[in-house]
């Protein structure tokens, strides 16, 4: 199992270089969107030692080049992106660049979450843990079960709750 801390737009470049020997030292994976969106020039030349991971800063294929120059990896979240057609385009632009891939999500029940599930299948990192944070899920929805995600015995798309 591989690790991985979402810094959430909230380092600095300095705080950065100054926790990567840390987070080596706990053989962490990724490190996801660590600078705020927009202040993140810096990275461009930087090699680090760990995988870091946009989210914030690629939202779309539009912002890929500039993404690619900067990070090893993007977050691909369907909310974001404008859906799972969009989401495909920039799976596999991301992945013709040689970037890692990883699916996230912003919540929702296993009927928001199924779209994730088949970016999910080209990720390295997937995170559709949305229906685990809701008070209730969809009757019938996604498996969670010792962190693996499995789709429900029932087609559930489109029917009933």
């Amino acid at each position: 199992m591989e690790i991985g801390v979402d810094a959430n737009q909230g380092w600095d470049f300095d705080l950065l270089k100054q926790v990567l020997p840390k987070c080596l030292d706990l053989d962490l994976a990724m490190i996801e969107q660590p600078l705020p969106r927009g202040r993140d020039d810096m990275l461009e030349g930087f090699t680090s030692p760990i995988t870091l991971a946009a989210d914030e800063s690629c939202l779309h294929t539009g912002e890929l080049e500039t993404a690619a120059s900067r990070y090893d990896m993007i977050n691909i979240k369907l909310d974001k992106t404008g859906g799972l057609t969009h989401g495909l385009e920039l799976a596999h632009a991301a992945r013709e660049k040689g970037l890692g891939l990883m699916v996230g999500c912003m919540g929702g029940t296993s009927l928001a979450m199924a779209p994730h599930h088949v970016i999910a299948q080209l990720c390295d990192f997937v995170d559709i843990d949305g229906p685990l944070l809701a008070r209730f899920d969809r009757p019938g929805g996604l498996n969670y079960e010792r962190g693996i995600v499995t789709l429900p015995e029932r087609p559930f798309w489109g029917q009933p709750a």
